[in-house]
């Protein structure tokens, strides 16, 4: 991502004072896979700490392998026993459920564009863009991803920028236009000037 680095600090000198404060870019990956949808499910509206617990027990329930197939097996009581919530256990198997009938096939999603993707995963109840959008760039790894609604990558811009307020959509669509096409690496960037954590 030297190339991507490159630009961001040519192009944008805010984005250059933040990439020399933060150092190398060291993105922590997941497989696109089912489990790791899941998991963004379960961590969705939940601190860390208390999301690590309910999914590492739902880990367990499931078995060796965590597929859609293995999860379907288990009964509401069993999902309800991890801690998760009746809208969790309805996002998730309705996840699976789209996985088992081949509505969803990760491996497929690799020859899709971002927003065939954003638009097809969005279809899963309680997956909205901005969980596609981190899937996107943790799972997918594509470089030009900006999450217009991301309250961290907001929150960076602000303090960066100057700013007086959050930035809206608009506002960040247009600070953003230099970044172009690597509008995930100068997220991951914000996220870390926050000193908070850019994982999913």
């Amino acid at each position: 991502m030297q190339a991507a680095t490159l630009h961001l600090q040519s192009a944008d000198p805010v984005m250059a004072q933040i990439i020399e404060r933060v150092g190398a870019y060291r993105l922590l990956t997941r497989e696109p896979s089912f489990e790791t949808l899941a998991r963004s499910i379960t961590f969705q509206q939940l601190s860390g700490k208390a999301a690590s617990t309910i999914f590492g027990r739902l880990r367990k329930a499931v078995g060796r392998r965590f597929t859609a197939a293995a999860f379907l097996k288990l009964t509401p009581e069993e999902l309800r026993g991890c801690g998760l919530s009746r809208q969790k256990i309805a996002s998730l198997t309705d996840l699976a459920e789209r996985v088992a009938r081949r509505q969803l096939n990760f491996r497929a999603l690799v020859e899709l564009e971002d927003q065939e993707i954003i638009a097809l995963l969005s279809q899963v109840r309680g997956v909205g863009v901005w969980t596609a959008q981190m899937f996107l760039i943790f799972s997918l790894q594509r470089p030009n991803v900006l999450p217009l609604a991301d309250l961290g990558v907001r929150s960076a811009v602000r303090i960066a920028y100057g700013l007086s307020a959050l930035p809206t959509a608009a506002e960040l669509a247009r600070i953003a236009e230099k970044w172009h096409p690597y509008c995930s690496v100068a997220s991951w960037y914000l996220w870390r000037s926050l000193d908070g954590s850019a994982e999913i």
